[in-house]
């Protein structure tokens, strides 16, 4: 339930007040998948990690997605290079209002659930 309702993440919210985190952006990858990041896509590297994202809502049910034996193989290849696009695509343009509006997205996909 916890999961399922995003409540596990609250503890960031600490993060965000420490100034280790925003609200918005990427959100961290598990350190083991960073060494896949292609070099034209590294760059997310750079902005400071958040709690949510496009790619996060956008892939909010991502292992429905993974359909293969090999998951892993299939994040690696398909997934992971689509979120790191849309990140860096999003904080190319980003605004206040999109911002708003992200997170705006961002409960009510959480309220929904």
């Amino acid at each position: 339930v916890l999961r399922r309702l995003k409540i596990d993440e609250l503890p960031q919210l600490l993060n965000v007040l420490k100034g280790d985190m925003c609200l918005v952006g990427p959100r961290p990858e598990d350190p083991r998948f960073v060494r896949f990041y292609p070099d034209a896509l590294r760059p997310v590297l750079d902005l400071k990690p958040g709690i949510t994202s496009a790619a996060s809502l956008y892939f909010r049910d991502e292992s429905s997605l993974l359909t293969s034996d090999d998951h892993e193989t299939e994040y690696i290849e398909n997934i992971l290079p689509q979120k790191l696009r849309m990140d860096l695509d999003f904080f190319r343009s980003a605004s206040v209002f999109g911002n708003l509006l992200l997170i705006l997205r961002t409960v009510v996909g959480i309220v929904k659930r």
